[in-house]
């Protein structure tokens, strides 16, 4: 049986690989997203399932941006989160302009899937690297 920090280590192994049936197999289906306001691409809110959060907000912004999280400090809390401190490095694909935008992201594990997540992240880096030169 995995532990919580190993079930969210294979997010970030499948974001980077872009593969997005790996990111499906690790979301509870009752899965419940909470991403930055502002992201571009209106992948900005609460999404609720994996199948749309897939859609709404990895799909639409892999589609803009050549892009992944890379994590780089792990806690885990008293109650089960696991945070996650990193950046996301990548570029837009429109403008080719490189970007990298902290995140901390915040998760919640249950029957060896991923339940919940909450990510902060600086969508400002994200809206310069679209931005016509």
């Amino acid at each position: 049986m995995p532990t919580a920090p190993e079930v969210v280590q294979g997010f970030y192994r499948a974001a980077q690989a872009g593969d997005g049936a790996a990111i499906l197999a690790l979301l509870h289906p009752r899965f419940l997203a909470h991403t930055a306001p502002g992201l571009p691409c209106g992948a900005g809110g609460t999404f609720e399932g994996p199948q749309e959060t897939l859609i709404r907000v990895w799909g639409a912004v892999f589609a803009a941006f050549d892009t992944a999280p890379y994590a780089e400090t792990w806690h885990e809390t008293t109650d089960g989160i696991v945070v996650v401190t990193g950046h996301y490095r990548g570029a837009a694909r429109a403008t080719g302009r490189a970007y990298r935008a902290e995140f901390v992201h915040l998760w919640r594990v249950a029957e060896d899937r991923i339940t919940w997540l909450h990510q902060y992240t600086d969508t400002a880096r994200w809206h310069e690297a679209l931005a016509p030169a």
